[in-house]
């Protein structure tokens, strides 16, 4: 049988025995970020159409300005994953808190948390270019049947149980892993299926591409600095081409299928860096492991960070794994 006949649906029933917690609690979950994904990318496809560009007037607990489509996005998210009746909580990027779900009701059983970047790369919306959402997914810490708190969202990433992204570019695609290799399932428009496209993703253990935002050099620390000028040495297979496209999930997908690095390290007008750890770099930490790669704060694993905020940020260098390690051989000599 063609692997790429599978449907999405198929490909979650028939690896359902590889998860460790095969109730088929985790295939509705993956079921209902997919509707949502579809429902959000309709909505992404009709930007200029009709009135969804643009800035929303809103300011998100970050402190960022919030795009029409960040505020739908998150919306469409949270709306279908509580109709679903599949989890007990949920934490967006862009929501102050996290959310209970069913709080008041002592026969919910559900054992599942899910933390979510609605619409990562929004600054991207008005010019027609990539963007993409990010989940993650923990069973819960504290007793089924109670309320959840803070504890059940601020676990470390070896913890998740899946975690994926959905990009809306050239096409739409799904790619997700619960701990047993990387799939990714392309849109059919036509009829709204998700089918298996790319099947177990890898790194390359190398690359030729590495993805920073430039404009920012004067401001990184001096290890970051010197490793960029590595890249651009004409020596062996260098100067390596830069590519950077400002959407995580952009970034990340393209390095994941032709080898390279995605960078966003502190500064000196960022002492933490940008991105945020429970919504960006754990689930896309997660995936680059799961796909031969690798994903660090330039010092130790991202995974097994132990998170004290919700909307914390860190530094963040991820991608193959010789690069990832050339780049944290610079900073340790700084």
């Amino acid at each position: 049988m063609d692997l790429r006949n599978r449907t999405l649906g198929e490909f979650i029933i028939e690896n359902q025995s590889s998860f460790k917690y095969s109730t088929g609690e985790l295939s509705k979950l993956i079921n209902a970020i997919r509707l949502a994904a579809k429902v959000v990318n309709h909505e992404v496809n009709k930007a200029g159409l009709v009135d969804i560009l643009g800035a929303s007037g809103d300011i998100n607990v970050q402190g960022e300005g919030q795009q029409k489509l960040d505020v739908l996005a998150n919306e469409k998210f949270i709306q279908t994953l509580k109709n679903r009746e599949i989890v007990c909580g949920i934490a967006s990027e862009e929501e102050e808190g996290f959310i209970t779900i069913n709080s008041n009701d002592k026969n919910h059983q559900n054992k599942y948390v899910v933390l979510i970047d609605p619409l990562d790369g929004s600054s991207n919306i008005d010019v027609n270019v990539s963007v993409g959402t990010i989940f993650s997914i923990y069973r819960r810490i504290t007793p089924v049947g109670t309320p959840v708190t803070m504890e059940d969202f601020l676990q470390p990433g070896i913890n998740q149980v899946a975690a994926g992204y959905i990009i809306y570019g050239t096409s739409t695609m799904l790619v997700y892993t619960t701990g047993d290799g990387v799939n990714g399932f392309t849109l059919n428009p036509a009829i709204g299926t998700f089918y298996l496209s790319h099947p177990d993703m890898k790194f390359p253990e190398t690359g030729r591409i590495y993805s920073i935002n430039e404009g920012n050099y004067v401001h990184f620390p001096q290890g970051v600095k010197n490793y960029i000028k590595y890249c651009q040495k004409e020596e062996d297979d260098r100067p390596y081409t830069s590519r950077y496209i400002g959407s995580l999930v952009s970034d990340f997908h393209r390095n994941m299928i032709k080898g390279g690095i995605y960078m966003y390290p502190k500064s000196s007008i960022a002492s933490n860096g940008k991105l945020r750890l429970l919504y960006e770099c754990n689930p896309v930490a997660f995936l680059a492991e799961q796909a031969n790669g690798k994903a660090t704060d330039g010092h130790g694993r991202i995974l097994e960070i132990k998170p004290s905020e919700l909307h914390q940020r860190v530094p963040f260098f991820c991608g193959s794994k010789k690069m990832v390690d050339k780049v944290m051989e610079f900073i340790a000599e700084q």
